[in-house]
């Protein structure tokens, strides 16, 4: 049903500035999404508008130098870095006599051959439907004839009606599937929740070194290449944070600018582990030179899957490919880390990391002198084995008196496992 590409396909990238400034970059990121679809370009063909054209998105005669450039190159596709309407796309594919595939359709195929896990599968899929979707609206005009033949002649359903019944359908099924899923990570959330474990998510935009970084800090291994949207179904791992304890880390899918709204409907379950974290670590390639670019980009998606408001620390990972730039902590007016910088392919800088994720999760710290019976020595061994013991005494009457700092968050889930605890507290 839908356009797959076969590794080693050969197209025609077409790219139009709509601004006096031109600007390469954005030529150069498209380049790379074609190349991780598995794509050869045998031509870029570039052109300035004001607006798009409604007919064929560029004026006439570009759009018969895009379908002379195929012709001449022989390529069996034509990969448009802007979104295209259904007319456009139908009138393209007439002229150029080939397949024509805009940004979104190009990014959903990467996610199709990137998607390893059942739910990444469904979330593709729906996102492929909902977009497919719109390209039965006037895209497939032939499509809209009756049914005829024996047992099937008179006012039944066209065909373009019953595609879009089935897509109606199909898309129902997923969506029911996700929902599933939705809730099988909301439990386990709210485990989590219970047990009173912080969540740290990754976040940044595509190919910023998030899963490099999660491979280095928790000994996983996760796959990592350079490569846009090499993560998409997410992955979490426990670490031990000092002075915070146990923090569940989540790897997430990267972001990209003009992300399509589809995707981020269909990726709803997946960034849910976004929005329902502790602390967001924005991991940013600060060699890029679109730097305040990748981050505007990120914070737009934030705030449309409602995950703006949630504390964020910036990690300015690679910094190996700076001029002799050592890792460092950034702080604001209230002395809290802000910005990290350190290199997740090297590991330099990452012992700030974890020295800023403690100040950021750490909060408040319960410090509490203790005078505990003889028969509790149980207690007296747990808050060993939390290290929280900083001084102890022998009181007079047989008790043992102790001086303990541990971190607010391991106190209250003492105190719930062990009601009596707060008794022994020394006013």
């Amino acid at each position: 049903m839908f356009d797959r590409y076969d590794a080693g396909e050969q197209a025609v990238l077409v790219h139009i500035y709509f601004s006096q400034d031109k600007d390469m970059e954005d030529l150069q990121e498209f380049e790379t999404l074609a190349s991780s679809a598995g794509v050869e370009a045998l031509q870029v063909v570039t052109g300035s508008r004001k607006a798009p054209h409604p007919k064929y998105f560029v004026g006439e005669g570009k759009a018969e130098e895009i379908a002379g450039a195929v012709k001449a190159t022989g390529a069996s596709v034509v990969l448009f870095d802007h979104a295209l309407t259904p007319a456009q796309e139908r009138n393209l594919e007439r002229l150029c006599e080939c397949r024509v595939i805009d940004r979104t359709g190009l990014i959903l195929d990467i996610f199709a051959q990137r998607a390893r896990t059942h739910e990444g599968k469904l979330q593709v899929e729906l996102a492929q439907l909902r977009h497919l979707a719109t390209r039965l609206v006037r895209g497939w005009t032939h499509l809209e004839r009756q049914k005829g033949g024996i047992g099937l002649r008179g006012p039944g359903e066209t065909q373009l009606e019953t595609d879009r019944r089935l897509l109606r359908n199909r898309i129902s099924q997923i969506m029911s599937r996700l929902e599933r899923v939705e809730k099988q990570r909301e439990q386990g959330r709210q485990s989590r929740n219970k047990a009173d474990i912080a969540t740290v998510s990754l976040v940044g935009y595509t190919n910023a070194g998030k899963s490099t970084l999660f491979n280095r800090i928790t000994e996983a291994d996760v796959y990592a290449a350079d490569q846009l949207f090499a993560t998409l179904d997410p992955t979490l791992r426990r670490i031990d944070v000092a002075d915070v304890g146990e923090v569940v880390l989540a790897d997430t899918v990267g972001f990209i600018r003009h992300l399509p709204h589809d995707l981020v409907a269909a990726f709803k379950a997946t960034l849910q582990e976004t929005r329902q974290a502790t602390l967001l670590l924005h991991v940013i390639d600060a060699a890029d030179v679109r730097v305040d670019e990748n981050i505007e980009a990120v914070d737009i998606v934030l705030d449309e899957i409602e995950a703006s408001e949630i504390p964020t620390l910036h990690v300015m990972n690679k910094i190996d490919m700076l001029d002799e730039f050592v890792p460092r902590i950034d702080r604001d007016d209230e002395n809290r880390p802000v910005r990290v910088w350190l290199s997740a392919q090297s590991g330099q800088g990452i012992e700030l990391l974890f020295q800023a994720l403690t100040e950021r999760l750490a909060g408040e710290v319960a410090q509490f002198d203790l005078r505990l019976p003889p028969n509790e020595g149980r207690l007296r061994s747990r808050f060993y084995q939390l290290q929280a013991i900083e001084k102890e005494w022998n009181e007079e009457d047989g008790s043992i008196g102790i001086q303990i700092r541990m971190p607010a968050v391991d106190w209250r889930r003492l105190c719930k496992q062990e009601p009596s605890l707060v008794t022994y507290i020394v006013s």
